[in-house]
């Protein structure tokens, strides 16, 4: 019997390594088509920084989990908010609700990137990806927005959540 349940915690220790080891490798330069048919090495850095930030949270297929991180695919917000906002929500996280498809969530967000030019990029990959054709993001669109440290103190106090040793949303 012991030698049963030990094979099966060493197999499922393998299996869950090999697993975080692909996740973590099969993402690497993805490109995805834009709508309009191009990609570029821009749309694979967004691409690159969802597989690293965000798909914990918002999952590989945008769906989220249901009432705790909101969909991105198909997302109402992402479509109808300004393109500035969802460029400071990636810079700086947040600590407010929101509404998604009539679905309020109130969990934290914390910052993902410490730059627009990298904001920008994972904002036109998750507002061109899983059928969602939400528009574009510019560099233009982020003038203004500073890096703050305002939600980062907040999530460090316990706001949100801590995996490996980096924030993550």
């Amino acid at each position: 019997m012991i030698v049963i349940i030990g094979l099966f915690a060493g197999a499922f220790i393998f299996l869950y390594g090999m697993s975080k080891k692909n996740m973590n490798t099969s993402y690497q330069g993805a490109v995805y088509a834009q709508s309009n048919g191009k990609s570029d090495s821009n749309d694979a850095r967004g691409s690159q920084i969802y597989q690293q930030k965000c798909v914990s949270c918002h999952q590989v297929n945008g769906l989220g989990i249901s009432g705790v991180f909101p969909p991105l695919k198909g997302s109402d917000f992402l479509k109808n908010e300004p393109k500035k906002r969802l460029i400071e929500q990636v810079m700086n996280g947040s600590d407010k609700g929101l509404v998604v498809n009539g679905v309020k969530y109130a969990s934290p967000m914390p910052p993902q990137v410490s730059n627009t030019s990298d904001a920008v990029a994972v904002v036109n990959y998750i507002l061109n990806s899983w059928g969602n054709n939400y528009g574009t993001a510019t560099q233009k669109d982020a003038d203004g927005i500073k890096k703050s440290t305002k939600n980062r103190k907040h999530m460090m106090m316990g706001g949100g959540m801590m995996r490996g040793g980096s924030m993550m949303h």
